[in-house]
């Protein structure tokens, strides 16, 4: 068992946009929301590299189960839009995709945009399990480097999600994930695994991945009697046997930790297939997205309960 890592606290500037330093520098602040009647969404705001065309914003959503069915819709923007107000905590795109006030109780998340339907997501934090970095948070990854903040294990949210005329009111519990690397996250790994819990015991949250070399990367943050620490990935397993991340995983996918702890992942019985190529509108874009990011990037999310009785909301991404 390895020495258990107490981890080090955020600091103001990890939230807030950072240089970029290779011309295909990508970073992302993601959001999982799991609300308590049934419906997920998920929104993720990016600077990435479009070839052709240079930096852009990219911002997306998706509602899964939003009164039965299923929305989601992606923009992008010149680079310029996105606004660092650092005096007021806040990052913004338009004033129609908002991140306000730190990670932590009172922090909001608001996107609107009209593409395909008239979306809305205005969400604050009740509550939150403050999130803690790794003491070794960026990785060498071939000759790409990976860094990663966990700012949200874990928090009560509750707010407004929109789609159209229907209008929900919301409570719920959500992660937060903020990372940056120096190349297409695509080109660096092969599958990237995110998930949380919605219990108060092990571990709250994690986002792995599995790079191009087989390489384990990323952390989460167990949670256990006031204390947290670090768990990194040992190893991966699906049905008894070692998981290279080439193809989705087809059965019981088992995260195996430094600690010798585990968690499982159902990864059979995914409750929605995503493409992220959806956002993108007309064949000539969709193209261009697919040469950008190596193929055709999917999501694979789901829910289970793992061995312990704890229910894991889960999401799986790859080419």
């Amino acid at each position: 068992m390895a020495n258990a890592e107490s981890g080090k606290p955020f600091q103001k500037k990890d939230f807030f946009p950072h240089s970029a330093t290779t011309e295909k520098f990508n970073e992302s602040w993601s959001y999982q929301f799991i609300f308590d009647n049934g419906t997920k969404a998920y929104m993720n705001i990016a600077s990435l590299h479009i070839p052709a065309s240079g930096r852009k914003i990219g911002c997306d959503l998706s509602f899964w189960n939003f009164k039965g069915k299923s929305y989601s819709v992606g923009r992008q923007y010149p680079k310029e839009r996105l606004v660092t107000q650092k005096e007021k905590n806040r990052i913004t795109i338009k004033e129609e995709y908002i991140l306000e006030n730190l990670p932590g109780k009172g922090h909001r998340v608001f996107f609107k945009t009209s593409k395909n339907g008239d979306f809305l997501l205005d969400l604050t934090f009740a509550s939150v399990v403050q999130g803690i970095a790794s003491l070794n948070n960026t990785e060498k990854l071939g000759k790409e480097s990976y860094t990663q903040f966990l700012h949200i294990p874990y928090g009560r949210v509750s707010g407004i999600i929109a789609y159209n005329s229907d209008t929900l009111k919301v409570k719920g519990y959500a992660m937060m994930d903020h990372s940056y690397q120096t190349d297409q996250p695509t080109e660096i790994a092969k599958r990237i695994i995110t998930f949380s819990t919605r219990q108060g015991n092990t571990p709250f949250s994690g986002k792995i991945g599995i790079d191009k070399n087989n390489k384990l990367f990323g952390y989460a943050i167990k949670f256990s009697a006031g204390n947290k620490t670090i768990l990194k990935p040992a190893s991966l397993m699906v049905n008894g046997k070692a998981y290279t991340g080439d193809q989705f995983p087809t059965g019981t996918l088992e995260i195996v930790w430094d600690d010798n702890s585990k968690t499982l992942i159902q990864a059979n019985k995914p409750q929605q297939k995503f493409s992220l190529l959806n956002n993108f509108d007309g064949w000539l874009a969709k193209k261009a997205a697919k040469v950008m990011m190596g193929g055709e990037p999917f999501f694979y999310r789901g829910q289970n309960k793992d061995s312990e009785g704890r229910i894991i909301d889960w999401s799986i991404s790859g080419l």
